[in-house]
């Protein structure tokens, strides 16, 4: 029996499997492609659970900080041990309830998207008698690389305007409770390679020193944002960045030459590049029809377990393996085409059409790889009111833990 047939017969199926061996390595190899200075902010958006965010913190040398834009993953946080002085909470639409629990816990490092936003803010941390360091999350006029999602350059609810900045900065300054301490730019996700990567970097790094420049913004911190990429759903390897170390040192020389020195602190964020290639999906075929002269292959996970970036009009490139017989994983004289559906009564509970497929059975234990970031969190968790799948975290091959997120409907 297979380690990942085994797990499921241990923990039922669908099963998210969560390699914490592999987590640090994507960790520890970003990090030595960039400069020793650099701090490095885990978006927990991608995968918020607390024994992976646990291992990112690390707990010798250098480890993550902890960005996170809600009380659910301020929460995850706090349990992964992370003080609140180690979190930037972000997002364009904090309520003053979000900001009372972050304040109460010690957070004090925002990034803020509006003159309204920076508000918010001042007014909570007022109120507890502290004042909140504040990056502008800058919305630039302008972009550099192309990318699968751009985060800049067009109307946005994700930060200020750069060209109304001038204008904006009297009254941005002035915000009781509030101490602007930087800028946060990100502009781009999941880069296509690493010249793509650098030349994001570049501009975002020449727009920040414009504005310290042109509009008198402090910089104490710039966050330059992400765009480190990683497979989602098939199979591959993250990519490795050689160039980008020397690069950003280059870039960082000619436009904040104080760097080096840590005026300013120099900060860059990642998700799915952290955390996507720990993680594979484990789920079993429950059946297989033939319609109109279409297979469809069923398992046992949907969108409700896999699928939420489908809401987002995407039809998810899945691509399956065998779990429990390698020697008919990935052999084109076994590969049939069929559309991947899951169990859901509704027609889009699809995970990918027309995908070749290794020949299935009814029973088969099928893994869907580099599925640790943006999994079973970014999707419909109650629709139809399923029960989540089990999360299993894995260190050296042994199960550190087995964990299942529960729906409990409380009345008042």
């Amino acid at each position: 029996m297979s380690r990942n047939t085994d797990l499921v017969a241990r923990y039922g199926s669908p099963l998210y499997v969560y390699d914490l061996d592999r987590v640090t390595d994507a960790r520890d190899a970003l990090l030595s492609s960039l400069p020793e200075t650099f701090e490095l902010f885990f978006s927990f958006k991608a995968n918020p659970h607390p024994e992976i965010a646990r291992a990112l913190r690390g707990g010798d040398g250098r480890g993550c900080l902890a960005e996170i834009s809600s009380t659910g993953e301020l929460s995850a946080a706090l349990e992964a041990g992370f003080d609140g002085s180690e979190i930037l909470y972000t997002g364009p639409g904090k309520t003053r309830e979000e900001l009372t629990a972050a304040i109460a816990a010690g957070v004090v490092s925002f990034s803020v998207e509006s003159p309204g936003d920076l508000r918010r803010v001042g007014e909570v941390a007022s109120a507890h008698g502290v004042v909140a360091d504040c990056l502008l999350r800058v919305n630039s006029a302008t972009s550099s690389a192309a990318t699968s999602i751009r985060m800049t350059g067009t109307p946005s609810q994700f930060g200020i305007d750069s060209e109304t900045l001038a204008d904006l900065m009297p009254e941005l300054r002035a915000v009781p409770g509030t101490r602007l301490a930087g800028a946060h730019l990100f502009s781009l996700s999941n880069a296509k390679d690493e010249e793509s990567l650098i030349g994001e970097f570049r501009h975002t790094i020449s727009v920040a020193a414009d504005l310290r420049r042109e509009v008198d913004l402090p910089v104490r911190l710039l966050d330059i944002g992400g765009g480190f990429a990683a497979p989602y759903l098939t199979p591959g390897e993250r990519p490795v960045y050689p160039g980008l170390r020397a690069a950003l040192e280059e870039i960082l020389d000619e436009h904040f030459p104080d760097w080096r020195a840590g005026t300013p602190r120099i900060a860059c964020e990642s998700g799915r590049h952290l955390v996507g290639g720990a993680g594979e999906l484990l789920c079993t075929v429950v059946n297989i029809k033939e319609s109109r002269g279409r297979k469809f292959v069923i398992l046992d996970a949907g969108i409700n377990t896999l699928g939420g970036m489908s809401g987002l009009g995407r039809l998810l490139p899945v691509s399956v393996g065998l779990g429990d017989d390698p020697s008919r994983d990935g052999d084109p004289a076994g590969e049939e085409v069929a559309t991947l559906a899951g169990p859901l009564c509704t027609p889009g509970d699809l995970l990918g059409k027309n995908v070749r497929l290794p020949a299935l059975s009814v029973g088969d234990v099928v893994t869907i790889p580099n599925a640790g970031a943006y999994g079973m969190t970014a999707s419909l968790l109650m629709f139809l009111g399923r029960p989540a799948p089990t999360e299993v975290v894995v260190r050296g091959g042994e199960v550190v833990s087995a964990s299942r997120i529960q729906f409990v409907r409380k009345y008042d």
